[in-house]
Order: structure tokens, then C-alpha cells, then sequence
């Protein structure tokens, strides 16, 4: 048997006016997945447990079965694994986004333009977060680049008593009111106004201004975690699997659960990725005797956080017809009996254009499986009427492996 979990980030949404009052899963055109819904079985799971941020670190943990109780020790530390940062158990890391702040001054004036600085590319953001790490580091703190706006900060032997807001939840608000919190607060402060100062006319900056780009005028600092120990997925189901994702947060999850970590070129963490690449990888990987891939696609989350509300329905669509389909065809011609499971990790509404934390639908489909339901598709909707719900998001992938609730 062969097992693939096929995550859109952040589908689940609202209903939104523009779209009929639908929802865009509900709106997208997405046969193959609703084929998958009329012969399996839908409903819907708690991924984010009561008291943990909706984020895609505690959401993600609870679809690969672990309870985020027990192994969540914050997003950063995740992220750092990925990015082969060897952590001890005294660092503490943090998210370190490239983010676009209004000119206001003083600096608690400004207000959250974008949390990503317009999607800024890696080769760009690199040279900042090296600019950033010259100018800030200390002897206890330094500065890692990673994928695009995501970066890392490890502070060796640092606090841990921090009060923080993650940049995607005050898009357009003045900042004043979301600066770090907590006893050591002012050291954090003091780098997020002096890295504003250095980085407003940078040569990046200024050629991005040049093109009509917004520029990564300030670091934001978040996210902060310790070094995380998960028991291994082979422990836990006697699965070989890989994971296959853009963003360090989902490799690092994979990584730390002795997951193979799959590069894909082109995988960028927006609707421009290589969507395409990443289902043929995710064969492969299949074909090369993993038993278990876990594809996980940023597209739609980004796309919420953005307000793009075609976007949204479009990225959904694209899952559907170059993942989802390439996926179960390839597996069909393979011949083996196979199980594929489709959900978000949380919603990210269009009109909030944040995380939430409400229950999301999932459908777990077998190729040898139910006979049609001509009744069924794949939406929020129709997930609530069935009744089937798991409480517990991290018992779904029990129930996926094993048919055990």
C-alpha cells in the first residue's frame, strides 16, 4: 500500500461575496479531488488544538500525527532544521521576516504594508539578511538566509519569555500596538529600528524601488521556539516516507521526523511554483520504494494572506489538476493498491487574511474503496453535514494509515 498526503495551505475559507457567497472551494472547478470525495470518505478535523496560534507549524504537526501538546516547541526551530542550523539545547531561534513598513516615523508610527516584502526573491533577500547579520550580529546572536522573505535568528543561551505577533496578522495596521513584549523586549526592538535605518537604502532596496517593487525596509522578528525532538514516523507507523515542500517550516517537521526531504527546482512557495514538479517528484519518490509522501503546497495560504481572492480559487484549481490528477494516474498505472488524503493544515479567509483556527475538511480516498456518492464534493459544507469529525487533528493520520479512530 502507498500513502500520499496532498496539503493545500490554508484552503478552507470563508464564504466571499465576489464568488457567489461561496466559498473558493466550493467555487473552484476541481474534479479530480471531488471524484475522490464520491468515492471516499469527507469530513472534518481540528488541526490547531485550543490554546496553540493556528499556524502552520502546530497544523502540520497534528496532520503528520503528532499531538502539538507533546512536540510543539514553537515554528522557528522547525524552520532552523531545514536549513541545517545544529541547534543546542540552550539557543533559542526566532522567524526573522523581511517585511515592508511604511516611511512614517518614529518607528512605532509605521504601519505593516507587507509581510514579505512583495514576495522578495532569495537571491535579494540573501544580500539583506547578510547586510542584517554584519550589522546586528553580537556574540550570541547571528542571522541565517533562507527561502525568499523567511529567515532565521538563533540567539545562543537566550530568554524565552516573549510576547510576539506574527507579521501576517497586522497587514495595513500601525505596528505600534504589535511590538515584541516580555522582559528582553528592547533587545529585539532595538534591531527591528536599526535594521530600518541601515536597509532603507540599500542597493537591493533601491533597485527593487527602481522596478516598482516594494522594498524589505525593516526586519520583523517572531516565532520564537527550542530545539524540538519527534519520535520518528518509522517509529511510529513503519512508513519510509519523504516530504515535499517549498518552505523550510514543512521541510524541517519532515526532517526532524526522519522524513526525506525532497528538493524540487522551481518550488518557490507561491502560485508561481512549480506545482507540476512536485507531484512528479512525489511519484518518484514512490517509485523508489518510499511508502508514504507528504506534499504540501503554499500557494493557497499566500494567496489568503494577500487578499487575492482569484488567486485562491485559481491555485486550488491547479492542486487539483497538475498534483491531485498527475498524482492518481501515475499511482493507478503503478497497479499497487494506494490511499490519498487532501485537506488544508487551517483556513486563512480571504476577508481576515490570517490564520484560524476552525476545523478544515479532509477526504481520504483508497483506490479499491466505496462505491459513488453523487451527492458529495469536496468543500467546508459539505464536510460539516457528514458528521465525520475528529477532535484530535493528530489521530486523522491514525485513521488514514490504519482505519484506527
Amino acid at each position: 500500500m502507498k500513502y500520499v498526503v496532498i496539503l493545500g495551505d490554508g484552503m478552507a475559507d470563508n464564504p466571499v461575496v465576489q464568488l457567489g457567497d461561496k466559498t473558493p472551494l466550493q467555487f473552484a472547478n476541481i474534479p479530480t479531488i471531488d471524484y475522490l470525495t464520491r468515492h471516499g470518505e469527507i469530513g472534518l478535523v481540528k488541526t490547531v488544538p485550543d490554546g496553540i496560534p493556528p499556524g502552520s507549524d502546530a497544523a502540520n504537526l497534528s496532520v503528520m500525527g503528532y499531538n502539538p501538546y507533546e512536540y510543539y516547541t514553537g515554528r522557528s526551530p522547525l524552520e532552523a532544521a531545514s536549513m541545517g542550523i545544529e541547534l543546542t539545547n540552550s539557543d533559542i531561534t526566532f522567524r526573522c521576516n523581511l517585511v515592508t513598513l511604511s516611511n512614517d516615523e518614529p518607528y512605532s508610527e509605521k504601519t505593516m504594508i507587507d509581510y514579505s516584502a512583495d514576495e522578495i526573491s532569495t537571491a535579494e533577500a540573501r544580500e539583506i539578511i547578510l547586510e542584517v547579520n554584519r550589522h546586528l550580529r553580537t556574540d550570541n546572536i547571528e542571522f541565517y538566509p533562507g527561502v525568499s522573505y523567511r529567515h532565521l535568528m538563533v540567539w545562543h543561551n537566550g530568554p524565552y519569555e516573549f510576547d510576539f505577533t506574527p507579521p501576517h496578522d497586522i497587514l495595513e495596521k500601525k505596528i505600534a500596538d504589535y511590538l515584541p513584549k516580555g522582559p528582553n523586549k528592547n533587545i529585539i526592538l532595538r534591531m527591528m529600528e536599526a535594521s530600518s535605518e541601515f536597509l532603507k537604502n540599500h542597493p537591493v532596496n533601491l533597485r527593487r524601488i527602481e522596478k516598482g517593487l516594494r522594498p524589505a525596509n525593516s526586519i520583523w522578528i517572531w516565532g520564537e521556539g527550542k530545539k524540538p525532538a519527534l519520535t520518528s514516523f518509522y517509529e511510529k507507523y513503519g512508513l519510509k516516507g519523504s516530504v515535499i515542500s517549498a518552505v523550510d517550516l514543512i521541510k524541517g517537521i519532515g526532517i526532524c521526523a526522519g522524513l526525506r526531504s525532497v528538493e524540487v527546482e522551481g518550488a518557490t512557495g507561491n502560485i508561481h511554483t512549480n506545482f507540476i514538479g512536485k507531484a512528479q517528484a512525489a511519484v518518484e519518490e514512490l517509485k523508489k520504494g518510499q511508502d508514504f509522501v507528504y506534499v504540501h503546497i503554499e500557494a493557497p495560504d499566500e494567496c489568503g494572506h494577500r487578499y487575492e481572492i482569484d488567486n485562491k480559487v485559481r491555485s486550488i484549481e491547479i492542486i487539483d489538476q497538475q498534483v491531485v490528477r498527475f498524482i492518481k494516474e501515475e499511482l493507478d498505472r503503478m497497479g499497487e493498491d494506494y490511499k490519498i488524503m487532501v485537506l488544508p493544515d487551517h483556513p486563512t479567509p480571504l476577508n481576515l487574511r490570517t490564520h484560524t483556527s476552525e476545523p478544515v475538511p479532509f477526504v481520504i480516498y483508497q483506490n479499491n474503496g466505496k462505491e459513488e456518492n453523487p451527492l458529495l464534493s469536496y468543500d467546508e459544507l459539505t464536510a460539516q453535514k457528514t458528521g465525520v469529525y475528529f477532535a484530535e487533528g493528530y489521530k486523522l493520520m491514525d485513521y488514514f494509515l490504519n482505519g484506527e479512530k
